[in-house]
């Protein structure tokens, strides 16, 4: 009976785990919505693969993601982006900073408990695109336009984002 109710105890505990381990519910909805955009999923070993030249810096940037699901849609004219940043905001996300960079829109939004980062979203908004990396886990906000720009720049992640964003929709000739 004791060893039972042990199992029982360990199996509700790792549900539980997994179950803080999950992408937000905006982000969910988003993906399915725009199912025909990319969605990449990494974890912190995967991360670092893309740190081709063994950035120490990018190291360390990568050191507090557990795991980061990165989206990319083409908006379509229904898009509606307060809604999006709403649906973040109702799951206890708060919008911390904002910024721009290269025509882009920057908003970082975290979900905190007693000062423990437990997820930050990182919407990188343009006149034709959304990028989000949903991030389980933390990162500096200082840093969060030097992680997209190194995903950007990673070879296998950056070829993929640059034949989503072509207007003529032609693939790339290899």
């Amino acid at each position: 009976m004791m060893k039972v109710k042990s199992i029982s105890i360990l199996f509700i505990g790792l549900l539980v785990s997994v179950a803080s381990l999950a992408q937000t519910k905006t982000t969910e909805e988003l993906h399915k919505k725009y199912s025909e955009g990319l969605a990449l999923f990494f974890y912190n070993n995967t991360l670092r693969m893309l740190n081709q030249s063994d950035d120490k810096e990018f190291d360390e940037l990568i050191k507090d993601i557990e795991k980061m699901k990165f989206l990319m849609i083409e908006k379509k004219k229904d898009f509606d982006y307060k809604k999006l940043t709403s649906g973040y905001k109702s799951e206890s996300y708060e919008e911390i900073m904002t910024s721009r960079m290269d025509g882009k829109r920057f908003d970082i939004l975290l979900n905190e408990t007693k000062g423990k980062t437990n997820g930050m979203v990182v919407l990188v908004n343009d006149s034709t695109n959304l990028y989000v990396l949903d991030i389980v886990g933390s990162i500096s906000i200082a840093n969060a336009t030097k992680l997209f720009s190194k995903i950007d720049e990673s070879s296998g992640v950056g070829k993929k984002i640059k034949e989503f964003t072509k207007k003529d929709g032609k693939k790339e000739e290899h």
